[in-house]
């Protein structure tokens, strides 16, 4: 009990800084090759443990030689995850219940590309990531890092694209993969004459708290799926209200 009455609230929040850094760093490097050059850190640092404690001396002033650079080799071999991080601390938004001006823009892009493709009778599936991390999803498909806009979702989903079967994930206000295989639903309140793009949206939605845009190349309607329910024939102007719901409004005002 001393030892408690000892913490300052700004240990805590120290604490919470820290943790919160180390935790978005091994998101960032979870199934990449920094992953495993940690790793190799790691065994480098139980070998100069080790080696003091069994008094190997040659290893041990071999391995404090390469201690005295480690943080030069970690700026090199950790460059590109360095800049990675970087940028997103740049994308986070103090305000996460309202959408940042470039995000509004790309909604907006969202919505023409929607009524573009619908008019053409061209089929889509666009996924807009929320809080739910959709990169097992991302990992099936073809990687991009584009911004947003009508133009490269109308060229994606065109049919002469290769990627045009499978659905665009955009998280944010950049495009990052394309091609992607998702989950199809199994619930039988289904209409038959569904097909496979909007089974596949509803699907997502079943697992994640993703929002899907649909467009049917046999009707040209577009439907929106979120939170395991299904809307079709949807306008421009109600696809519009609906991502502006999810987006835009803080959540204590979404009905």
């Amino acid at each position: 009990m001393k030892i408690l009455s000892q913490i300052r609230w700004q240990d805590i929040l120290d604490i919470l800084i820290v943790s919160v850094i180390i935790y978005r760093g091994l998101l960032i490097i979870r199934g990449t090759r920094a992953a495993q050059m940690l790793i190799g850190l790691g065994v480098l640092f139980l070998a100069l443990l080790s080696s003091k404690y069994l008094g190997l001396y040659t290893i041990d002033w071999i391995i404090q030689s390469l201690w005295a650079q480690i943080v030069l080799a970690l700026i090199i071999l950790f460059q590109p995850e360095i800049r990675k991080t970087l940028a997103q601390m740049g994308e986070t938004r103090f305000l996460p219940f309202f959408a940042s001006v470039e995000e509004l823009r790309s909604l907006e892009e969202i919505v023409k590309a929607a009524v573009a493709l619908a008019n053409r009778k061209i089929g889509a599936l666009i996924v807009i990531e929320k809080e739910t991390s959709l990169d097992d999803f991302t990992e099936m498909g073809t990687q991009l890092d584009a911004k947003v806009s009508r133009e490269l979702l109308l060229s994606i989903f065109h049919p002469s694209s290769p990627i045009h079967d499978g659905a665009v994930i955009i998280r944010g206000n950049r495009v990052i993969a394309a091609g992607c295989f998702l989950p199809l639903t199994l619930t039988a309140d289904i209409s038959r004459s569904m097909g496979t793009r909007h089974r596949a949206g509803l699907g997502l939605t079943e697992e994640t708290d993703a929002v899907v845009i649909i467009v049917s190349e046999e009707t040209g309607g577009i439907s929106t799926a979120v939170d395991n329910r299904l809307r079709k024939n949807v306008d421009m102007r109600a696809l519009r209200d609906f991502l502006t719901e999810q987006f835009v409004k803080p959540k204590g005002k979404r009905k």
